[in-house]
C-alpha cells in the first residue's frame, strides 16, 4: 500500500494548480505552432525543425548565422538541401515472391517446404525439440500434439493433388507462437495468471480464426507479466523468462515470451500485446522487430483485457518482411465484431489515400535492393523528427547506438531535424493513471464465479470473492488495481482520471501535428540495455521503462521497432537495443516499407553482427 501511496505523490502534480497553468501554456503553445504553420510563409525542410538549422544549409537564411552562434539544436546533419518533399517512388514488386537473399524467416521456411526440401511436420518437430532443450522458459503452455496433427494436415493438404493448383499463402505450415492473454479455442489461455490457470475458452480470438485461415501452425502460448502489467516478464505467476543473449537479464515485457521466443528461434514468429510498449520494450530487448499497429488496425475481440483504450495485438518476428506478412493476415475482416468491421472499411481506404505507396497490402510495401529507384539515396524526400526530450537521462550506450542509426538514415537520403514535444514528459503519469483505471475495472470480471478459480465457493460469498482474488492475483496486479480504484474514487477522480485525459489529448494534438510536417518520428525504443533480473524490483522504477513508449499508446499512432547497434556491457556480453519509428495514423505500410530499408541497409554495414544468439536454422 505504501508504494501505491508513493506514486500517487508522484502523480499528485496533475492535481495541482502549478499543472493547470502548464496546461494552459502547453495548450497555448500548441495552438500557436500550429498558427504560425498555416499562415506563416514556406520555408525550407531544415528551418521547420524547431530552432534548428541542417548543416548543409547555410545560405537558406541570412540570419542562420546569428542563430547558430547563440545555440544550435538540430545535430543532425543532411544529405541535401535541395532534397524533394515528395516521397520516393519504388517498384512494388510482389513480396509473395521468394529470394534467395531474404531475410525473412517465413519465406525461408515456405520456400523449403514449396520445394519439398521439408515438410511441415518436420519444421514443427526441430521447434518442438528445441522448445524441449531451451532453459529460457519462453511457453506458458505447449500444444505439442496438436501442433504436431496441425503440422501433418498442412502437408497432406500440400500433397493433395485436388488441391495442387490453389495458390497458398506463405504463411500455409509455418509454426508460430501465440501470447498468452490471446484467446485460442480449447488451450490454456491463462495471462500469466494462477486466476485464470484452467481457463480454456471455447473460442478463437479473430487474429488467431486468421492465422488458422492461412494454414498456421499454433506451437503454444508464450510467457508473458501478469495480465500484462509489468515490463520484465518477471510477474509471470509461471517463473520468469530469461533473454537468450544473457540469460542473468530480462527479456522485457509484458510479451517477453513472444520476443525472446522469436530470437531463440523457437517459432517463426509470434504474436504479442502493446498496451504501453508491450511489443516494442521487449523486441528491442531481444534484438527482433516488433509493430505496434495503430489502435483499431487488428481487432482485439479475443484479448483478455488490461486497458481496453490502449489495448492492441501486433506481430514479433525476426524481420520487417515477416511483420508485414502477418500484418497482411491480422488485418483480416471476419465479421465477428463491430470492431474489425470498421476497420476493413478503412483499410482498403487508407491504403488508396493515407499511404503515400498506394500498396494494397502490407507486403507490397517491401522492396528488395535491387528493386530500389535510387539504391544510393532510397529515403531522399522523407524528413524525420527526433523528439529532443527522449534523450534526457538516456543510457550512453542505447544512446550511441540510436544515434548510428539515425546517421544512417540520413546517409540514405532523409533528411532528420530536431524537434520538441513539451508533452512528452507528461505522458507516463497520465498513461498510468488511464490505464490503472481501466484495469481496476476490467479486472473486476475475476471474482472466482464469474472468471476465474473457483477453490473458494463453500464460504460465504464475500469471502470467496476476497480469496479467490487474494490467492488469485499476483503483488504487482494488485498494486495496480488499489491504484486505479483510487484514482476512480469519489473525490478524485476529477483530480486524476479527468485531467489525465486532458493530457492525453495534448498529448495527440501535439504528436499529429508534427506528422503533418514529418513522415515520421525517431526515437530509442527503450532507455538502458535489457535489465539484470531482479533489478527493478521497486514499481516506480519498473513504471519508468516505459517512458519512451507510451506516448504512442495514448495517441493511438503505430511504431516499429527495429534493431540498431548491438552494445557491450561491462562484461563484453554484445546486447541489441532498438530505434523506434513512429508513423502516422494507419499508415503501417509507409512505416514498414521505411523500416525494411533501415534493416537491409543496417545489416549491410554490420551495425549488428549476428541476427540470432546462435546460428540461423535457416
Amino acid at each position: 500500500m505504501l508504494q501505491t501511496l508513493n506514486l500517487v505523490l508522484l502523480l499528485h502534480f496533475l492535481s495541482t494548480e502549478e499543472f493547470t497553468k502548464k496546461k494552459k501554456l502547453l495548450r497555448f503553445f500548441i495552438r500557436r505552432r500550429m498558427m504560425m504553420m498555416m499562415f506563416s510563409p514556406p520555408l525550407s525542410p531544415p528551418l521547420r525543425a524547431r530552432g534548428g538549422v541542417g548543416v548543409n544549409c547555410k545560405k537558406n537564411n541570412n540570419n542562420t548565422k546569428k542563430k547558430k552562434k547563440k545555440k544550435n539544436f538540430c545535430r543532425f546533419a543532411t544529405a541535401s538541401s535541395n532534397a524533394s518533399s515528395s516521397s520516393s517512388s519504388s517498384s512494388s514488386s510482389s513480396s509473395s515472391e521468394i529470394d534467395g537473399t531474404t531475410k525473412s524467416v517465413i519465406k525461408k521456411i515456405a520456400q523449403k517446404l514449396q520445394s519439398g526440401e521439408l515438410t511441415s511436420l518436420r519444421v514443427t518437430e526441430m521447434y518442438l525439440k528445441r522448445m524441449k532443450d531451451s532453459s529460457l522458459n519462453c511457453y506458458a503452455s505447449v500444444n505439442e500434439e496438436d501442433a504436431l496433427e496441425r503440422a501433418a494436415e498442412m502437408d497432406r493438404e500440400r500433397m493433395n493433388p485436388e488441391r495442387g493448383e490453389k495458390k497458398r499463402s506463405l504463411l500455409h505450415g509455418i509454426p508460430i507462437a501465440v501470447k498468452d492473454n490471446i484467446c485460442t479455442k480449447n488451450t490454456y489461455t491463462t495471462a500469466g495468471s494462477k486466476i485464470l490457470r484452467e481457463y480454456r475458452p471455447d473460442f478463437d480470438a479473430d487474429v488467431v480464426k486468421h492465422l488458422n485461415k492461412e494454414g498456421v501452425v499454433v506451437l503454444g502460448k508464450t510467457n508473458m507479466d501478469e495480465f500484462g502489467m509489468g515490463s520484465t516478464t518477471e510477474s509471470s505467476a509461471y517463473a520468469p523468462t530469461s533473454n537468450p543473449w544473457d540469460e542473468s537479464r530480462v527479456p522485457g515485457g509484458s510479451s517477453g515470451g513472444s520476443a525472446a521466443a522469436v530470437a531463440a528461434q523457437l517459432c517463426a514468429a509470434s504474436l504479442g500485446s502493446d498496451t504501453g510498449g508491450s511489443i516494442r520494450q521487449p523486441a528491442a530487448f531481444c534484438g527482433t522487430v516488433g509493430l505496434k499497429p495503430s489502435y483499431g488496425r487488428v481487432s482485439r475481440h479475443g484479448l483478455l483485457a488490461y486497458a481496453s483504450s490502449f489495448d492492441c495485438i501486433g506481430p514479433i518476428t525476426s524481420s520487417v518482411e515477416d511483420a508485414a506478412i502477418l500484418m497482411d493476415v491480422l488485418c483480416g475482416n471476419t465479421g465477428d465484431d463491430n470492431n474489425s468491421n470498421l476497420d476493413a472499411k478503412y483499410f482498403d481506404s487508407s491504403n488508396n489515400n493515407s499511404s503515400s505507396s498506394g500498396s494494397s497490402s502490407f507486403t507490397d510495401a517491401i522492396v528488395s535492393k535491387e528493386n530500389l529507384v535510387d539504391v544510393a539515396a532510397p529515403l531522399k524526400g522523407k524528413t524525420f523528427a527526433v523528439i529532443k526530450e527522449t534523450f534526457t537521462g538516456l543510457d550512453e550506450k542505447v544512446s550511441a547506438s540510436v544515434m548510428e542509426s539515425i546517421e544512417l538514415v540520413e546517409s540514405l537520403g532523409a533528411k532528420v531535424h530536431e524537434v520538441s514535444c513539451p508533452t512528452f514528459l507528461f505522458g507516463l503519469p497520465a498513461y498510468y493513471i488511464l490505464a490503472l483505471s481501466e484495469a481496476s475495472s476490467n479486472l473486476a470480471r475475476y471474482d472466482g464465479i464469474r472468471f476465474g478459480a473457483q477453490d473458494y465457493l463453500n464460504m460465504d460469498l464475500v469471502d470467496s470473492i476476497k480469496s479467490s482474488r487474494f490467492e488469485g492475483f499476483g503483488a504487482e496486479v494488485k498494486r495496480r488495481i488499489l491504484m486505479g480504484t483510487y484514482t476512480l474514487s469519489e473525490g478524485y477522480s476529477d483530480a486524476y482520471y479527468k485531467r489525465a485525459q486532458e493530457v492525453r489529448r495534448l498529448i495527440y494534438a501535439e504528436m499529429t501535428q508534427h506528422l503533418q510536417t514529418y513522415d515520421g518520428f525517431l526515437t530509442p525504443a527503450t532507455s538502458s540495455l535489457a535489465y539484470m533480473k531482479n533489478e527493478n524490483q521497486e514499481p516506480l522504477a519498473m513504471f519508468t521503462g516505459d517512458l519512451m513508449t507510451v506516448n504512442v499508446n495514448l495517441s493511438g499512432l503505430p511504431a516499429l521497432v527495429i534493431r540498431s547497434k548491438d552494445s557491450a556491457d561491462e562484461n563484453n556480453t554484445l546486447l541489441p537495443s532498438g530505434i523506434q519509428i513512429i508513423g502516422k495514423k494507419y499508415g503501417e505500410a509507409e512505416l514498414l516499407g521505411v523500416g525494411h530499408i533501415i534493416e537491409m541497409f543496417s545489416a549491410e554495414r554490420k551495425l549488428y553482427k549476428d541476427a540470432f544468439p546462435e546460428a540461423s536454422l535457416f
